[in-house]
Order: structure tokens, then sequence, then C-alpha cells
């Protein structure tokens, strides 16, 4: 009988010692049937790839999922899409309302902010509608602080310019806020009328506020060197106290720009310079107040002067055309775009804090722009 050293998959025997290992099955190495190497070292590239790919394969199709679902709006006229006047029928003679919200100035929004006024949408819109025949009137409705002094003054003339060119009426609804930049654009208009609740007014330009920060500096003992070529290469520099040659400088740029803005309030509103500089001292009026001084014509609701606009001018038969600009962007776009903003910010200290806001205070530009905003 054959002696078995092995019972029950146990050694026995004190001189007996276990089995080698034997290479089996293409030169893998076991013990009892099982692979005893030190396990393999797995790389997480591949699924890192995998989780990228899953995460881009959804945000593609909730993208996807978003825009069928406003193609499918837009159809039944739920949704303006970028721009309301796709979706219009200009075969007909119609009044053509454009909003003006937010502050008038460059198209400065990218992927990450975005701003509710466009100027360059604004612009090639008064152009289209001069060049279609079937416009018969524009109505601007107006819900601004002011803007940027070259804004401003760019809508003006479009406005102006649509109004002498095709000789169709044009006016000038002022909802909650219609100040400094705001009135300016309103100015040349046949007729403008305000809400009840309307701020409007605050004739006048603004720089912006000039620190001046070497007191500050010389305290805490931090000496600065600005190199120029020309002595007011670097007037307003917080740095640096501004000379009085350099505030006659700044003023005589605010002044001429004033002197334009009050030049254009008196042609519109048919006045003398001497009357319009006793109402532009800057204040802000009520729509009440506006109207006692010339500076409006009504105080009424936006239905009232679409009325008023189509009884003047004998424009019963138009329709009603408002086109706006709305953002297209799908929900998750915006919301990643968000996350990614907030991402950037850091936390500030008190005196980045306040750095911060000389520098944006600090960009010296000349703005017929209301500091009392609604």
């Amino acid at each position: 009988m054959e002696d078995n050293n092995y019972n029950n998959g146990s050694f026995q025997g004190g001189n007996e010692q276990p089995p080698q290992y034997q290479p089996q099955n293409n030169g893998q190495y076991h013990r009892n049937g099982r692979d005893n190497r030190p396990p393999k070292k797995t790389s997480v590239i591949p699924i890192v790839l995998i989780v990228l790919a899953v995460i881009l394969l959804f945000i593609a199709m909730f993208s996807f999922t978003l825009r069928m679902i406003n193609g499918g709006l837009k159809r039944y006229g739920f949704y303006a899409g970028t721009d309301t006047s796709d979706e219009l029928n200009y075969n007909l003679p119609y009044i053509a309302v454009l909003e003006l919200e937010g502050t008038i100035q460059g198209d400065s929004g990218n992927e990450f902010t975005s701003q509710p006024y466009h100027h360059s949408w604004m612009l090639k819109k008064i152009k289209q509608l001069k060049e279609d025949s079937n416009n018969r009137g524009l109505i601007i409705t107006v819900n601004t602080p002011g803007g940027g002094v070259y804004e401003s003054d760019e809508l003006y003339l479009a406005i102006k310019d649509f109004k002498e060119t095709t000789g169709r009426p044009v006016y000038s609804y002022m909802k909650s806020q219609a100040t400094s930049g705001g009135y300016y654009i309103s100015a040349p208009c046949d007729k403008i009328i305000a809400n009840r609740n309307c701020w409007t007014g605050s004739i006048g330009v603004t720089i912006g506020t000039i620190y001046d920060i070497t007191g500050l500096l010389k305290k805490y003992g931090v000496k600065t060197v600005t190199i120029t070529a020309g002595d007011n290469k670097a007037m307003g520099s917080y740095t640096e106290e501004l000379t009085e040659e350099q505030q006659e400088i700044l003023q005589s740029l605010v002044d001429e720009a004033y002197e334009q803005f009050v030049g254009i309030v008196a042609e519109g509103r048919s006045m003398s310079v001497k009357d319009v500089k006793k109402l532009a001292d800057g204040r802000i009026y009520t729509a009440k107040q506006a109207k006692d001084n010339g500076l409006i014509d009504e105080i009424g609701t936006y239905d009232e002067a679409v009325e008023d606009m189509k009884k003047r001018f004998e424009l019963d038969s138009c329709v009603v055309h408002k086109i706006e600009y709305t953002n297209d962007e799908p929900l998750l776009y915006r919301l990643l775009m968000q996350t990614a903003e907030i991402g950037k910010r850091k936390e500030e200290t008190e005196l980045d804090g306040l750095k911060s806001l000389m520098d944006e205070n600090g960009k010296f530009t000349v703005t017929y722009i209301s500091e009392i905003q609604k």
C-alpha cells in the first residue's frame, strides 16, 4: 500500500517538504491550483478616459435634448431663440419694438459672462429696419442707467438716421429707469412716453472716481516709482497726487462731452441751450417732474404708447413686432460656465478688495451714466 504524506490537503511527517512550484499552463506558476504571484498593477488612465467619455457623451445628449425641446417650443411660439425677429412675418406692415436693457456699452460678454445689452446687435437691427419697406414705425423701450459716451452717441446717431432717412415715427418708451445715456438716445425721438414710476434725466457726464492713496502708502512706508515720458502721462494714478493742471485736463474732457449732451437735448426737445442747462445739473427726475419741465411728453403705459403711435400716424392696420435679443445657450452649458466662473474667484483681503475697487473706478472712461441706479 502506497504511503500517502498528504491528508486532506495538509502536510504530515517531520521530514516531508512542501511540493515545489512547477510551471503549468504556458509558464504560469501555481500552487494547489492557484496563481500565487503578486497581482499586476492596473493603470488608471483607461478608467479615467472611460469616465471622461461617459461624461462628454452625457453632456452631448443633454444638450441635444434641450435644443430639440427649444426647437419644438419655437415652432409653437413659446420660445424666442437668439433673435425673436427670426420667427416674425415681415410680409405685412408692422411697427417694430426694440428693447434696450442694461448699460449701454460695447459687446464685452464672454464665454463666462453675459450682458443684457448687445450694442452691435442693436445697431444692426436698426439698420435692417431702416431698409425694410414694410416697417412703418419704431418704438424703443428704454431701461438703462446710461453708458459710454461713444456707444450712446453711436446709438443716438443710428436712431436719428433712421428717423430722418425713412420719415417714419420713432418713440421712446421709458420703463423703470432711462437716465443719462438713456435720455441721450431718447432725445431725438418724435415722442417720449414714460412709465409713471420711471426715473429719468441725470443729464451730465462723469469720469469716475479718482483715488489718492499716497497718504496711506507713506504711513506704511511703501514707495512707488512710475516711469513715463510726458509730465501728464500717469495722471490719475492712485499712487501719485493729481496736480491742478491734470484736474483741468480731465475737466475739459468732461465739459466737452457735457456740451454735446446739452446740445442734443436742446435740439431734440426744441429748447434753448440756456433752458436745458438749468435742468442739466446731473439730477434725476421722476416721470411727473420730467413732464413738468418738458423733458418728456406723456406719462403712460407701454400699450398706451403703442396705441398713441397707431392713432397719431394712422397705423391701425399694422401688427406690432417685439424684437429682442435672448440667450439661446443650453441650460447645462450655462451652469457649467457659471461653475467655472465661481472656480476662478478667490477670497480677497480688505486691501485686495480696495485695490479692486480702485482699479474698477480708475479707468477714467467718460460716460453718460447715472451713479444712482434703480
